[in-house]
């Protein structure tokens, strides 16, 4: 047995996994195709939003709740600053669907929020060129994690408490045997206790045909436009936001560099449905359709940002049918541990999952609510 643990993929979630695992045994090891918050990977992008107000399952909170604490420690052990704190504004129509959807499930899990109205909202973020009938549901907890420090810093952690990291060792298989999991890479193979799958849009691969029918990778688009007065934008002025009218969506956030505003569309036009086959292949460049959609939008919305895209990019990242992810043991008997499919939206909870993942994988916590997220709720009889 070379250690009692391995994480496969050292991204988003594994990095996080790695350097909880790391707090709990003195036996792990973390496989990394390429290195670290390299920039092809779900990392890339410099900044990812985290709030606590959000649309969808309230299941999710406590998962939120405890990455803030986390990403917190995380800062605390390493010294770093990862998670900085704006504020969050979700744009749109007053007793529309996007904004009833989400103070529903704000009012379910409890969050803490406020209502502005249009008045409200244009006099405290003048940034944004509001509709008539537009409002905002204000997330005071709300912020913007810088990514690729914070997975270069947990896999420091996680070094420093006694970890091993390879890098630039692409796993090829996993295999279960009555002794544990045999990993290979090219002529090199290692036997682990229990392995955590935490490589993303790679992940697919190294799953099950009906893990495999249920996934997909897809190309999420990042786009930047530069700010006329930097000071408008930056972290104390300007909140993360979202904005939402029917198929029209934007998302993004301060300028960090004191120049250049994150604006990304959402969406049917944002690529998030453009699946790709090969996650090292994304199609980086932007399609004129995907160029014209965000100028035309970011136009409208900010007349404080210059109408061009300044810088674009493209990542992959692991889509399920459900747009859950997959956090969980293939079935009750498994040693191989899945985290991953979080479908464009597991960073903001990455310390979260990789606590979850972390205690599970070595046995030391089973964390009950987690149903819909479970590998098994896939599983054909």
């Amino acid at each position: 047995m070379d250690a009692q643990l391995a994480v496969i993929g050292l991204g988003s979630i594994g990095s996080m996994a790695l350097w909880q695992a790391s707090r709990l045994s003195d036996s792990v090891v973390g496989f990394e195709a390429a290195t670290p918050a390299h920039g092809r990977s779900a990392v890339g992008g410099d900044t990812r939003l985290f709030r606590m107000i959000y649309l969808g399952r309230p299941e999710y909170y406590p998962i939120i709740e405890r990455s803030r604490g986390l990403w917190a420690e995380l800062e605390a052990e390493t010294g770093q600053e990862i998670l900085t704190p704006t504020g969050g504004l979700s744009i749109g129509t007053a007793n529309g669907s996007f904004i009833n959807s989400l103070l529903d499930t704000t009012r379910s899990n409890g969050a803490e929020h406020s209502v502005l109205d249009r008045e409200e909202l244009a006099e405290r973020y003048p940034q944004h060129n509001l509709r008539p009938d537009d409002c905002a549901v204000y997330d005071p907890r709300a912020g913007v994690l810088r990514t690729d420090r914070a997975v270069s810093a947990a896999v420091a952690a996680a070094q420093a408490n006694g970890a091993t990291v390879l890098q630039n060792t692409p796993v090829d298989s996993i295999t279960e045997t009555d002794h544990g999991v045999v990993v290979t890479s090219g002529d090199r193979s290692w036997t682990f206790g229990k392995v955590i799958v935490a490589s993303g849009g790679w992940s697919r691969r190294l799953m099950p045909d009906h893990l495999k029918a249920v996934t997909e990778t897809h190309r999420i688009v990042l786009t930047w436009f530069v700010a006329r007065d930097g000071r408008q934008f930056s972290p104390e002025n300007f909140p993360i936001f979202s904005r939402l009218y029917g198929d029209r969506s934007l998302y993004g956030g301060p300028a960090v560099d004191g120049v250049t505003v994150k604006a990304s569309i959402d969406g049917p036009l944002s690529g998030r449905a453009r699946t790709t086959p090969d996650p090292g292949a994304v199609p980086r460049e932007l399609t004129r359709e995907e160029t014209e959609k965000v100028t035309e939008i970011v136009t409208e919305f900010f007349p404080g940002l210059i109408p061009s895209i300044a810088r674009s990019d493209a990542f992959p990242d692991l889509f399920t049918a459900d747009r859950h992810p997959l956090v969980g043991w293939l079935d009750e008997n498994s040693r191989i541990y899945c985290a991953t499919g979080f479908s464009g939206k597991g960073f903001k909870m990455a310390t979260g999952y990789g606590h979850i993942a972390a205690h599970e994988a070595l046995g030391k916590q089973t964390v009950d609510g987690l149903d819909f997220v479970r590998p098994g709720r896939f599983k054909t009889s």
